[in-house]
């Protein structure tokens, strides 16, 4: 079985590589995801059997700043390898890796069938991005939210933001798991236990310091990212 993981390198990419050793990986050099003819030419040559498309540009600030790169990976670099396998894998289950943000982060534990509503612009393409993967049959939505396993990478996190949070290597093993049962659809991948985000990140960094959304300047964020679902299991979030 021919197993293709876009984002090979990124914090979810490489938990998933460690899990399907066997997966095709490649670097940006051999396959650009912006680049239409480069997509279909390699998926055409390689005819995979499961995509796994991690690969995104994620960074919420970045995203209102460049709101032209965001699209072109989200949304764009998306359909250029959904179309991709629509001519030349048809057959192919497409898992998408899309986000809690897609929700407006209001009353929280949003299910699967709760109504989207982005907070910004990051949130709206990756949101896009999963009304083009519908177009194949065999398309798996996970939305999630992890972090890598590793120290906290600012100085400070948020007390007043929450989320269902887990480590890359829970979600990969979630995404396994999910392909393993054959689900089709829209499945939330999260952990049993909704946290502040100070509280993650003290797991692999204790002496972060707190902040709250009043000490904040920038996009709109989603605050509470928590995600209960209706059609999987949820999972506890690993030891450090």
């Amino acid at each position: 079985m021919q197993i293709l993981i876009t984002g090979g390198t990124g914090k979810l990419g490489k938990e998933l590589v460690k899990l399907f050793p066997g997966a095709i990986t490649p670097g940006r050099n051999e396959l650009d995801i912006t680049d239409r003819k480069s997509v279909f030419d390699y998926v055409k040559s390689r005819r995979p059997d499961i995509v796994i498309h991690t690969a995104a540009f994620t960074d919420v600030a970045r995203s209102e700043a460049e709101p032209e790169a965001a699209w072109k990976t989200n949304v764009t670099g998306t359909e250029n390898l959904v179309d991709a396998c629509i001519a030349n894998a048809p057959g192919a289950r497409f898992v998408y890796i899309s986000t809690a943000c897609v929700f407006d982060g209001v009353k929280g534990m949003f299910t699967e069938s709760d109504l989207p509503h982005p907070k910004n612009f990051y949130s709206l393409t990756k949101l896009l991005g999963e009304f083009v993967v519908k177009k194949l049959p065999m398309h798996i939505i996970v939305r999630t939210n992890f972090v890598a396993k590793e120290p906290w990478p600012y100085p400070r996190a948020f007390t007043d933001r929450y989320g269902t949070y887990l480590f890359a290597e829970d979600v990969a093993r979630g995404i396994k798991e999910v392909l393993d049962e054959k689900l089709v659809g829209t499945v939330h991948v999260t952990g049993d236990t909704k946290m502040p985000m100070f509280e993650l990140a003290k797991m692999t960094t204790p002496d972060v310091k707190p902040m709250t959304l009043k000490d904040y300047s920038g996009p709109a964020l989603t605050v509470d990212m928590s995600l209960g679902t209706e059609k999987w299991r949820k999972y506890k979030i690993s030891k450090p």
